[in-house]
């Protein structure tokens, strides 16, 4: 029986890891690494929580950043003399009323896969065209050799990616893969299992220690039984391996949020698993007898129905659940947008972005299916919405709390799916985290520094600090004031002459002391997509003006 559930659940939440998708091309994009770069007159949002300051110099050398200065003050002239000097093979960027802040850490990013029809080359230049330099790939959908492989290419810039963490599925395929580890302390205890299924413990800890051997960053798990989850989350932890979990139904019921903090997780992925921990009249979900898990209309309706089964805001055991977790350092990375269709279908299908970035084949992915994850608009209606915008409201209040009393909260989006759209959906996390109460400086210093503690990259990346990684972001218009300006298709704004206009949008991205022009990215997925529909039937259902070539 746990060896049918163990595939039951990889079968429905790994479709990407099917076949391995085309790897990405060396890099033709991207200026630099030089010298010195010298970003002037800028004003820094830093990640740190502080609020803006400016105007700076923010000097990088080669790939770090060297000297963060101020030179002046706003509206006043600058001093030359006050101002670091260019020197060697370098380059200046004139950033004088633009803002800059540090690289965005995309918690929960999946680089597309066979089934969407995605290349690695769109995920990639959409992800960095949103200021996205770091992403941490929770479960290596296209093998744990080819993430690797494209990570060690990301770390010396010979792709145009993001920096990439690749954490496996907990109990997938690691045979063929070469030993890049040897294990720290303990020895083995037997030998290695190279991949599923996982019955016991000891099974549990020898795929551990595979996975570490093997040169994974951490594990994402979708639960297990309580046995085999505490082995493999202790040990991952005493080999200094972090790690995620969806707390997936067909294992929630016999291990919740709370049992995987306490063994030691790192992070949760969106919610499954918090309301159950706080259940007091009940250990299961209220299912309706016909349920039937592999019917997504089923799966997902019911789940907007959940969190009102937990106990309500500020009660006692919600307040001890909370308080709990957040004594355990543990990180709540919400993915919020991923849910949205859930509660406004219309409004995700039809974004203002799907017409020029969304590939036809990913379109087509979308779209309503009974065999395929995620696809669950067999009759989607008011009362689904309504159910899920009241979840919603509930889910939201935990999570302001929990960062409110300390606890830390990431951003990651879960693209591919449900129309959510690579980099895209990663500014819509923004916007929902505000939503939930955050204040903007709050939402940047979740997407920044909050991530790179997650991934214990503090020290490297997530602030604007001398002796860090120079991961930037560069936008001409005040995020503060209007987090749609990050997106690519940028925001709308009337003119004193009363003209239409869009305005924002990243400017440049710079990744490792590569300097991306955002908008250059931008136009080479739009030609991805224009060639991806000259060479598809137009006739696809719903497809935003897709008449139009």
């Amino acid at each position: 029986m746990k060896k049918f559930l163990f595939y039951i659940l990889i079968g429905c939440l790994l479709q990407t890891a099917r076949a391995q998708i085309t790897p990405s091309p060396s890099r033709t994009s991207g200026d630099g690494p030089y010298d010195m770069t010298i970003i002037r007159g800028a004003t820094l949002i830093n990640g740190n929580g502080a609020p803006p300051i400016g105007p700076v110099d923010i000097v990088i050398e080669k790939n770090k950043i060297t000297k963060v200065q101020v030179v002046g003050y706003p509206g006043v002239e600058i001093d030359p003399e006050r101002r670091p000097k260019l020197e060697g093979n370098g380059m200046e960027i004139a950033a004088d009323g633009m803002y800059v802040l540090p690289g965005f850490v995309d918690m929960h990013g999946h680089i597309g896969g066979e089934s969407q029809g995605t290349p690695a080359e769109y995920v990639f230049k959409l992800w960095l065209a949103h200021g996205i330099t770091t992403v941490r790939d929770p479960s290596a959908g296209n093998g744990l050799d080819w993430v690797l492989s494209h990570k060690n290419r990301s770390n010396q810039n010979q792709i145009t990616a993001p920096r990439i963490l690749a954490y496996t599925s907990f109990g997938q395929n690691l045979e063929g893969i070469e030993v890049v580890r040897n294990l720290p302390g303990e020895r083995s205890v037997g030998e290695e299992v190279l991949k599923g299924p996982i019955t016991n413990a000891e099974e549990a800890i020898s795929w551990v220690q595979a996975n570490y051997r093997r040169g994974a960053d951490g594990i994402k798990f979708f639960g297990a039984s309580p046995e085999v989850m505490e082995a493999a989350l202790k040990e991952n932890k005493r080999l200094g391996l972090r790690s995620a979990c969806h707390h997936a139904q067909l294992s929630v019921g016999w291990w919740n949020v709370l049992n995987s903090a306490e063994a030691g997780l790192t992070s949760m992925e969106h919610w499954y698993g918090l309301p159950e921990a706080m259940f007091e009249d009940r250990v299961v979900q209220d299912y309706p007898v016909d349920y039937n898990y592999q019917n997504e209309q089923d799966r997902f309706g019911e789940a907007g129905k959940l969190w009102k089964q937990a106990a309500k805001p500020y009660s006692e055991k919600w307040n001890a659940v909370m308080n709990r977790l957040i004594e355990l350092d543990f990180t709540l990375d919400p993915t919020f947008n991923i849910y949205e269709a859930s509660r406004d279908l219309m409004r995700s299908r039809n974004a203002d972005w799907h017409k020029d970035y969304t590939l036809p084949s990913l379109w087509k992915f979308y779209q309503p299916s009974k065999i395929s994850h995620g696809s669950y608009w067999h009759f989607w209606g008011t009362e689904e919405e309504v159910a899920w915008k009241e979840n919603y409201k509930l889910w939201m209040t935990f999570v302001n709390e929990y960062k409110n009393r300390g606890g830390r909260v990431t951003t990651g989006s879960d693209s591919g799916f449900i129309f959510q759209l690579y980099g895209f959906a990663y500014i819509r996390e923004l916007e929902l985290l505000r939503e939930v109460g955050f204040h903007p400086l709050e939402v940047i210093r979740s997407a920044t520094l909050m991530g790179a503690q997650a991934l214990g990259m503090e020290k490297e990346i997530g602030t604007v600090e001398v002796g860090k990684l120079a991961d930037l972001v560069i936008v001409e218009e005040n995020p503060l004031a209007n987090l749609k300006v990050l997106y690519g298709t940028g925001a709308i704004k009337l003119t004193e002459d009363n003209e239409i206009t869009r305005v924002g949008g990243v400017k440049y991205t710079i990744k490792d002391g590569v300097i991306y022009d955002a908008k250059e990215l931008l136009k080479d997925v739009r030609e991805m997509v224009k060639e991806a529909k000259n060479g598809e039937e137009l006739k696809q259902p719903g497809y935003p003006n897709w008449d139009e070539k």
